[in-house]
């Protein structure tokens, strides 16, 4: 919509989901997207993909692609002789290479140095960018995120009765629930999330974990649910309705793996978010602060385990990370977000001489 005000056309392509990303099950297809034709290749443990773009580089101004040096289209687009489209990059950049070696680093930095745009996620992704010789003025900070609107509009329908039904039902006790949405795959850590779960039980007994996602690693939640212990798995929990009535009945967001959009998530159900300091968070990891709309404990079960019984008998910090959430959830939303990408994609086209 701020694009098409402002006299631009925006075309959303996408391929396929692959690897740990299919095995979770929640893609979905948007009815107006264009679907590219995509091939994919494994060579040892990595995958490189291919995407057909040849149809949008005849019709279009501008692309923005990911920064991913497995899709084998960047390429293409950036290294070929004649690049009739302004090609602008975006992505997780410094985030995903933490713990990347040299080359990988450099070839990134290399390659991201034959855009014409780069849209950043957050300030410290458009910092790292500008040390990695991008220009500073041709970089888009977009603070992104995803709509949370009818999330927080279904937490504040949420009905007393409901909620108690289904306290009742899952044996759950008010400051003795936590909750966890999203992959259940390695990079999520689902065996420091259970292993949290029951030290967390030993120390506060009523504890529950509720759990709503899939991924590889599902058999392990379905296991200690199957034990009748601390842990309700309840499946993939698309609905707004439904996810908002677990951020109601849980006290805290547990994340001990990579931290991406769940920080945002969050903030929409006010259930702040415990976590760690580990390599391998996404760009809103960024977004969180501790002891004001999160809490970031140390990178062992038991301390993590501590950290979360802790918290959970203290109503005074509970209530200040929620009033940070409430806050902060005002602050990323999806209408900040798209107002900046349109903004920089206008400034692009004017770079390039393409608008109006």
């Amino acid at each position: 919509m701020d694009l098409s005000h402002r006299g631009v056309e925006l075309v959303v392509a996408h391929g396929d989901a692959h690897g740990r990303q299919a095995v979770r099950a929640d893609s979905t297809h948007l009815g107006r997207a264009v679907h590219l034709p995509q091939r994919t290749l494994r060579i040892g443990s990595r995958v490189l993909v291919h995407r057909d773009l040849s149809e949008l580089t005849k019709k279009c101004d501008a692309m923005v692609l990911e920064q991913a040096l497995q899709n084998l289209d960047l390429y293409t687009a950036l290294l070929g002789p004649r690049r009739t489209p302004a090609i602008a990059l975006w992505g997780h950049t410094y985030t995903r290479l933490r713990t990347a070696g040299r080359v990988r680093r450099a070839a990134t930095a290399a390659i991201t140095r034959r855009a014409g745009w780069f849209f950043a996620f957050t300030p410290a992704g458009a910092d790292h960018e500008v040390s990695q010789g991008f220009p500073a003025d041709r970089i888009t900070v977009v603070h992104h995120t995803i709509d949370t609107t009818a999330l927080r509009e279904a937490r504040a329908r949420v009905a007393e009765d409901r909620l108690q039904a289904f306290r009742e039902r899952h044996r759950l006790v008010p400051g003795r629930t936590a909750v966890y949405l999203g992959g259940l795959d390695t990079i999520k850590r689902t065996r420091f999330l259970l292993a949290a779960a029951a030290s967390i039980a030993r120390r506060l007994p009523g504890f529950r974990l509720l759990v709503a996602g899939d991924g590889a690693e599902r058999h392990l939640v379905e296991q200690a649910d199957a034990r009748g212990e601390e842990t309700v798995y309840l499946g993939n929990v698309f609905d707004d309705e439904k996810r908002a009535l677990l951020g109601q009945a849980a006290d805290l967001m547990l994340a001990p793996g990579a931290v991406g959009l769940c920080a945002v998530v969050s903030f929409a159900l006010q259930t702040p978010v415990v976590t760690v300091p580990q390599l391998g968070h996404g760009p809103e990891f960024e977004y969180l602060e501790h002891g004001r709309n999160s809490l970031i404990a140390p990178n062992d079960v038991e301390s993590f385990a501590r950290t979360v019984a802790d918290a959970l008998c203290d109503p005074t910090l509970l209530g200040r990370l929620k009033k940070g959430c409430e806050a902060d959830a005002r602050i990323y939303t999806l209408e900040r977000f798209s107002a900046s990408f349109a903004d920089g994609v206008v400034r692009m086209l004017e770079v390039n001489g393409r608008y109006p």
